[in-house]
């Protein structure tokens, strides 16, 4: 059984529709890749699922369960996390305080998902108190993904994780990546680097044109030759 459905989904900004009828779907813990032109629809799908658009047609069903126009906070309790690609972090506030403000809404003494959090993320763990703005690029992004995990997510949904960073940051990224992949959490990806996203990936999607073109295996995808030529760079 699926753990995230997306069935013929149609959803855009007021009167201009970007997503034509898109279905995907996310098996538990696993690693699952979208690909595609720019203007594909991918980081819209992303923010339809999680409750930023609403859907003027199709379902969203996550743990068998209709969350298609329900508010961000109701989508996040049941178990859904989203990274954007911008805009992820709190920058004036500290490393500890953003974790804090990724755990907000729950009810519940959190210390041991903090220590939990920190330690997937071992580089943060000096810097708790340094405000967030004095970091690199790439250490936000660490911030970025350890606050979505505060809630203990799920699904993991990351729009861009590696975009901008050096490709030493880039590496780092994608190991993180499979480290909140062994705790048993699902990931959605959208990723810049296309090509060494699908290898980690266990399926993944090409979106063109606001519609699903082509699914398959990660690793069947990176070998055609027309996907290659046209989404990873020949």
């Amino acid at each position: 059984m699926s753990l995230l459905a997306v069935h013929e989904v149609t959803a855009g900004y007021g009167e201009m529709e970007i997503l034509h009828g898109v279905s995907i779907e996310v098996g538990p813990a696993e690693i699952v890749t979208m690909i595609g032109p720019n203007g594909a629809g991918k980081s819209t799908l992303m923010k339809t699922v999680f409750g930023l658009l609403r859907p003027t047609r199709g379902r969203i069903r996550f743990r068998d369960e209709e969350i298609a126009g329900l508010a961000p906070h109701a989508v996040a309790r049941r178990g859904i996390a989203y990274v954007p690609q911008v805009d992820n972090v709190f920058p004036s506030l500290s490393v500890e305080e953003n974790l804090h403000m990724g755990a907000v809404t729950r009810h519940d003494d959190y210390q041991g998902r903090l220590e939990e959090v920190v330690g997937l993320f071992p580089s943060l763990g000096s810097k708790l108190r340094v405000k967030v703005a004095s970091l690199s690029g790439g250490e936000r992004q660490m911030v970025a993904m350890a606050r979505a995990l505060m809630l203990d997510p799920v699904l993991l949904m990351l729009d861009e994780p590696s975009a901008g960073l050096a490709p030493l940051m880039v590496e780092v990224v994608l190991q993180k990546i499979m480290d909140i992949h062994r705790t048993g959490v699902a990931l959605l990806l959208v990723e810049q680097n296309a090509r060494e996203a699908l290898k980690l990936s266990h399926r993944g999607y090409v979106l063109a044109g606001g519609q699903t073109r082509l699914e398959g295996r990660g690793q069947a995808l990176l070998e055609d030759a027309e996907i290659a030529r046209l989404y990873l760079g020949g």
